[in-house]
């Protein structure tokens, strides 16, 4: 399993939204991305999280934008005039992560578009997985596209990677913060699409997607002594976190009752 590279050749636009400053740019392959900056705040941890957290979505047949590493060249943003972009552009030299760019798709709005259950229901399943903070009726990070559903923007997930204590006994606990995913209430069919799930990310497919991530993003945590040690951290977290998908799933039903839905 591959990712393809692309080099960028050109800064098309900011992306205002959300506080990591992401950009459309062209790749030498003449298509446009979204690129995610390695030098943006949450650093390379939140583009870990949205290559994990893509390709899993990828895996379970929900719809992503193709995620590609892209690199940038020393010195490419030295005719930027914006100097915030440009200090952005300049830590971000070497390998980024991009994902092409859906032109023309809408963001997901609860009040005019509507989801199936058993589909709804896959994604709170994904995100309670990942421990996603950041799929609320205010930052949906679903787009429509074509009149599909897409999912973007990962980068909030895994959050337990930006402090290593316990990590392991946070993969076996519920995922709280679900009770303010927009999908929730529809998310209905959550214990059918369980019984699919965990018997389609099987330890190989896991393993698959943790080697995808560079040893270049893995160097900086001194809790671990080498990027392979680092990497199988992932992996025993996301497999740990299946085996004991019961207890999201369950606590996500609860949090339906909670809030009387």
């Amino acid at each position: 399993m591959n990712l393809r590279k692309i080099n960028v050749i050109r800064y098309v636009t900011p992306l205002r939204e959300g506080g990591s400053m992401p950009a459309i740019v062209e790749g030498d392959d003449d298509f446009l991305y979204v690129l995610k900056f390695r030098g943006a705040g949450q650093g390379v941890k939140a583009l870990i999280a949205e290559l994990i957290g893509g390709e899993l979505a990828r895996t379970l047949g929900l719809k992503v934008p193709e995620i590609v590493f892209a690199h940038l060249e020393p010195d490419f943003g030295r005719l930027e005039p914006d100097e915030e972009v440009q200090d952005l552009l300049k830590f971000s030299e070497g390998l980024n992560l991009a994902l092409h760019y859906l032109s023309g798709a809408i963001t997901y709005d609860p009040v005019v578009n509507t989801v199936p259950s058993f589909l709804a229901s896959q994604i709170v399943w994904l995100d309670c997985l990942l421990t996603n903070v950041d799929r609320t009726a205010k930052n949906t990070n679903m787009l429509m596209w074509h009149k599909e559903l897409w999912l973007i923007d990962h980068g909030a997930s895994l959050y337990f990677h930006h402090s290593w204590n316990n990590w392991l006994e946070q993969a076996a606990k519920p995922f709280t913060a679900v009770k303010d995913h927009v999908l929730l209430p529809q998310a209905i069919d959550l214990e059918a699409v369980n019984a699919q799930f965990v018997v389609s990310l099987t330890e190989n497919r896991l393993w698959d997607i943790v080697n995808l991530i560079p040893d270049e993003w893995l160097q900086c945590e001194p809790y671990f002594e080498t990027p392979d040690r680092h990497r199988e951290a992932y992996f025993q977290f996301l497999w740990t976190r299946i085996q004991h998908a019961d207890i999201f799933v369950k606590g996500a039903q609860d949090a339906t009752r909670q809030a009387g839905l």
